[in-house]
């Protein structure tokens, strides 16, 4: 996996984050950073795939387990599959609240 900035420090401006995935059949995949979630004491961390021109037509994004070594922040986060099907309705259920909490804040301060 390869990444660019996995999380930013305060108050400097966003920059589009991604990551190349490496799939089971060896395909690559480029995906858009959408967001890092704590879940009940857990990070995951959301991905949106692009395709060749950096685009994605269905809006289906991926949740994996994501954890950083803390004794040495310039290794590379791991990812996890989510096997469970109740950890992965809560990450779910995360990401929604995350989504409506966005929307709202764009009602608030269009600007952003």
């Amino acid at each position: 996996m390869s990444e660019d900035n996995a999380k930013m420090p305060a108050g400097e401006p966003e920059e589009e984050m991604s990551v190349e995935l490496e799939l089971e059949d060896g395909t690559l995949v480029n995906c858009a950073v959408i967001t890092i979630l704590d879940v009940a004491e857990k990070s995951y961390i959301v991905l949106l795939p692009l395709d060749e021109n950096g685009q994605n037509e269905d809006g289906e994004v991926w949740f994996y387990g994501y954890s950083e070594n803390e004794e040495n922040p310039d290794e590379e986060p791991e990812l996890r599959f989510i096997e469970d099907d109740d950890e992965y309705e809560m990450v779910a259920d995360a990401f929604d609240e995350y989504l409506d909490n966005c929307e709202f804040d764009e009602l608030i301060d269009p600007e952003n």
